[in-house]
């Protein structure tokens, strides 16, 4: 009798154990609660499932849909998904002991320390004239090395909103209209929140969603390279600017350029040094690419051009400091895995980074990463060597599937401990964006005033093409929706959630709410801006 009642009492701890492990791992990877609406939409999505027991294990234990759990391949290619994941067990094995990058930049005892005091009048700002984009936005921008094995490359905006339908929250239904982006914008007037539904079943892969097929040819010299594009053998970039170490001029006139913007100017800290040369500013009106063959689709050629253009958008914050964001669209996201089991995948996907410019000198690079990211120094970031004379651009990596972006290639493990979860970044094909691309200036004084004044789905002015591309469409920046499908229902036999965690989630807001206002680097106001890729290595934006 003791003996039974023993045992029923272990099998009652264990299943309680085991209980609260599920109710507190979802605590865990959020642990903000939901708000009232949050939870009232998560009842109606439980409820949606016509299964009793689907339903009450999902209320119950967080176990959601798992009779619809599968091996989600990335294509529909025969044993596709084998290979892709014995690939990426191979990467994950041979960059254990990857090759560090090498940062030879001294920092300056004290320039992270601002005097928030203003000081005005003790910078002489060089104005940048609207319209052009500047020769110092072109030379540093970044070269994008996308993932060897990737199977969503990158994709034109354009191209995208084709294979759209209009769905909303609020009646849901489904418009059929001809979407483009020029006409985008306008359906901020429609009732609740719009989102850009795919008219094809995602996993049926059609074209459009992979953006193209076959293995892009990279670089000739990427098989070659250690990792450190240009770096001598004293560890000094090889480009020449002006300086003797081969870095642009540092301009280190320790002003706070880290924490700017046109209501909160830059302040000194230190004595002023030569800022170096002039600005000068492209006249051409015309974009050409490099020397070299087209690709299909959005797979860069050989020489880095891509006939799916990014989004270029300037933001001026006044007193010399410019903000140059680059954005990148794929029309899918691929998510990752846990346990063999696909999580995060979304219809469209917008990622970016940013380099902030002090009086034309590149100060820092913000690199875009799930919800959040990481900001480095100019000097921290790995370069590649540009001929005539031009400073040295930025290398950064496109992580496969999530497109997120990083510093460097190898494993890069994210909120899950033991490597449970991680992104992959390898050397593939090298993308050059500043070759094609839709340009423009934004100004988000003027659209916080017309925000005011401008009906929801009329044209606005705070967005103006740059004099490379002048009849660039404007409206579909402004649009206030997704540009994707929303979360899908746990009656749709593709969706799963365990522990919290969506195996399709809502498609992303646009560039717009990116918070291209920012003061600090970040997209956040909690920023750090580490000055090695090995301390960005140990930093984490969660």
């Amino acid at each position: 009798m003791a003996y039974g009642i023993r045992r029923l009492s272990y099998t009652f701890a264990f299943l309680g154990s085991i209980i609260f492990v599920l109710w507190a791992v979802p605590r865990a990877i959020k642990p903000t609660q939901p708000d009232e609406n949050e939870t009232e939409r998560d009842k109606k999505w439980i409820n949606s499932s016509p299964n009793f027991l689907d339903r009450q294990a999902c209320r119950w234990l967080g176990l959601c849909g798992i009779q619809h759990i599968r091996w989600d391949a990335p294509a529909l290619s025969h044993g596709m998904g084998e290979a892709v994941m014995d690939e990426l067990r191979k990467l994950a094995l041979a960059w254990e002991g990857e090759e560090e990058f090498e940062n030879t930049w001294d920092q300056e005892e004290g320039w992270m320390e601002a005097d928030l005091k203003r000081r005005g009048g003790e910078m002489k700002a060089k104005v940048v004239e609207k319209g052009a984009v500047p020769d110092f936005v072109l030379d540093n921008a970044p070269l994008v090395h996308l993932y060897s094995g990737e199977n969503f490359w990158p994709s034109d905006i354009a191209e995208h909103v084709k294979h759209m339908k209009v769905e909303s929250s609020w009646d849901g239904e489904n418009g059929k209209k001809d979407l483009a982006l020029d006409n985008l914008g306008q359906l901020n007037g429609e009732n609740g929140t719009v989102f850009l539904t795919s008219v094809d079943d995602v996993e049926s892969r059609p074209d459009w969603l992979h953006s193209q097929v076959g293995v892009p040819t990279p670089f000739d010299d990427d098989d070659d390279d250690d990792g450190n594009d240009n770096n001598d053998k004293n560890g000094n970039n090889g480009a020449d600017w002006g300086s003797h170490d081969g870095q642009p001029r540092r301009a280190d006139d320790g002003m706070t350029w880290w924490d700017a913007d046109k209501q909160h100017p830059p302040h000194r800290i230190a004595a002023p040094k030569n800022l170096g040369r002039g600005l000068r500013r492209r006249a051409s009106p015309a974009q050409r690419p490099m020397v070299g063959s087209f690709p299909e689709k959005g797979k860069p050629d050989a020489s880095g051009y891509s006939k799916a253009p990014a989004v270029l958008v300037l933001v001026d914050k006044g007193a010399g400091i410019l903000d140059a964001f680059w954005f990148f669209f794929y029309s899918y996201n691929l998510g990752q895995t846990v346990l063999n089991i696909r999580f995060g995948n979304h219809v469209g996907d917008w990622e970016h980074c940013m380099v902030r410019f002090q009086n034309g000198i590149p100060r820092a690079m913000f690199l875009s990463e799930h919800a959040g990211g990481k900001a480095y120094t100019w000097h921290a970031m790995e370069k590649r060597s540009q001929n005539h004379s031009k400073p040295a651009r930025p290398v950064i990596y496109s992580a496969v599937g999530s497109h997120a972006m990083y510093a460097n290639p190898g494993l890069h493990p994210y909120v899950l401990p033991f490597k449970m979860l991680k992104d992959i970044t390898d050397k593939g094909p090298l993308w050059d964006p500043a070759l094609n691309n839709y340009a423009y200036w934004y100004d988000y004084e003027v659209d916080h005033e017309e925000s005011k004044a401008v009906p929801a789905g009329r044209n606005r002015t705070s967005l103006q093409p740059a004099s490379s591309n002048p009849e660039a469409p404007t409206s579909w920046f402004h649009f206030d929706g997704y540009w994707g499908d929303d979360v899908y229902p746990l009656s749709d036999e593709r969706q799963w959630r365990l522990f919290g965690e969506y195996h399709y989630i809502t498609g992303p807001l646009g560039p717009k709410w990116k918070f291209l206002e920012r003061k600090k680097v970040c997209q956040t106001e909690k920023c750090t801006i580490v000055d090695s890729i090995e301390a960005g290595k140990k930093s984490a934006w969660y």
